[in-house]
């Protein structure tokens, strides 16, 4: 299932002083890659917690780390390699939030968590870029239980599937009482809105409507990135010199946003734009030598993000799909034992995407064996 190539590692006590992102042992002609051991401040134990941050503690510390550790500023990297995280916030990562995404170990997320920030200090060197994706959520919206109610005005149960024929049945209509706060009080908007969103949906062969329990609110602890992935990304951003660029999605109350490239719906049933693809972000990817993806999860915003960039790519150089590289033990589908698993489709999408040519490649693997990366 994973691509990987040997390499002949060379002696260190024969290797000159290398560049801090990529070198070349002129002698063996392979490629050696920085490595750090990891910081002291880390406990893998912690990572299921929510915790703050001591920010001027780390600072100090990671600007210490990259003296001892020879740590150039980014500026310097010769190879431009951006490592994207999908939505590692508390409400998905931590057990007991609102959606915990526990994969089929029912500890997927934490277990992801520890191994990334595991593979950000261990390549604090090499890493030119992180960029961290946020949920971001208020009450109302599309998805969320309140946006909806059946013929006795009751609302729609967490993971409720709203297809398109129930709405055309009348079985499910947008509140009308959200109208003055969305729609400047036209209703009638309001519920051609919500058949035509469902009807998109169908059209375009999504997944239905699913009705989402209450998570990444805006405001709330849950929106926050998980407390040892925020550290690691602050202590990345010192000891490089390298700004953490923080993506927010999912605030259009009209359109779900799986993906940070794209939301679900990009037109109203008047057929005006509601919303638009992230085109500064999709540019911004392409331009890196190197893409690492991981996050949260798999089956759902991880691979709808990386669909929406193997579209962008297909349509520009398909060439391009063999820069990005996906971190599989650093993400994990949606699971609700006895309800759904979405095990089998996140992995179809991934075997799509490494057909591709999309690398699926494991965070513990050193950076040296992955396929592209070797030299």
């Amino acid at each position: 299932m994973f691509r990987t190539v040997g390499v002949r590692f060379p002696d260190p006590t024969t290797v000159p002083k290398f560049d801090p992102l990529f070198s070349v042992n002129q002698v063996t002609n392979t490629t050696h890659i920085m490595k750090t051991p990891l910081p002291p401040h880390f406990d893998p134990s912690r990572v299921d917690q929510v915790w703050r941050v001591p920010y001027q503690q780390r600072a100090t510390e990671a600007a210490a780390w990259a003296q001892t550790h020879d740590l150039q500023p980014v500026a310097q990297d010769t190879q431009r390699l951006g490592l994207l995280i999908i939505d590692a916030q508390n409400t998905f990562c931590i057990p007991d939030f609102e959606l915990f995404v526990g994969g089929r170990s029912g500890q997927g997320a934490v277990e992801d968590n520890q191994r990334l920030c595991a593979f950000i200090y261990r390549n604090l060197g090499i890493l030119t870029e992180i960029i961290p994706t946020l949920d971001t959520h208020t009450a109302m919206q599309i998805f969320h239980p309140v946006f909806w109610v059946d013929r006795q005005g009751n609302p729609p149960d967490p993971m409720t599937m709203i297809d398109y024929a129930a709405v055309e049945a009348g079985a499910w209509r947008v509140n009308p009482a959200l109208a003055a706060s969305l729609t400047q009080g036209n209703g009638t908007a309001l519920q051609a809105h919500g058949l035509h969103y469902a009807k998109t949906l169908t059209e375009a062969g999504k997944y239905p409507l699913t009705i989402w329990p209450y998570h990444s609110m805006l405001g709330g602890i849950g929106h926050a990135l998980v407390s040892a992935v925020e550290e690691a990304c602050f202590f990345h951003g010192i000891a490089r010199h390298s700004q953490t660029r923080f993506e927010l999605k999912g605030s259009n109350p009209f359109t779900e946003n799986y993906s940070v490239l794209c939301p679900e719906v990009l037109t109203g049933a008047d057929g005006g734009a509601i919303d638009h693809p992230n085109r500064a972000l999709i540019e911004h990817l392409l331009g890196f030598d190197a893409v690492m993806i991981a996050g949260q999860a798999k089956s759902h915003c991880v691979a709808w993000t990386i669909e929406d960039l193997l579209t962008e790519i297909q349509g520009i150089d398909p060439a391009l799909a063999q820069k990005i590289y996906l971190l599989e033990d650093c993400t994990s589908p949606v699971v609700v034992p006895g309800v759904v698993d979405f095990t089998e489709q996140a992995d179809a999408s991934y075997a799509r995407f490494a057909a591709a040519g999309m690398h699926r490649v494991l965070s513990t693997d050193p950076i040296e064996t992955w396929p592209g990366l070797q030299g």
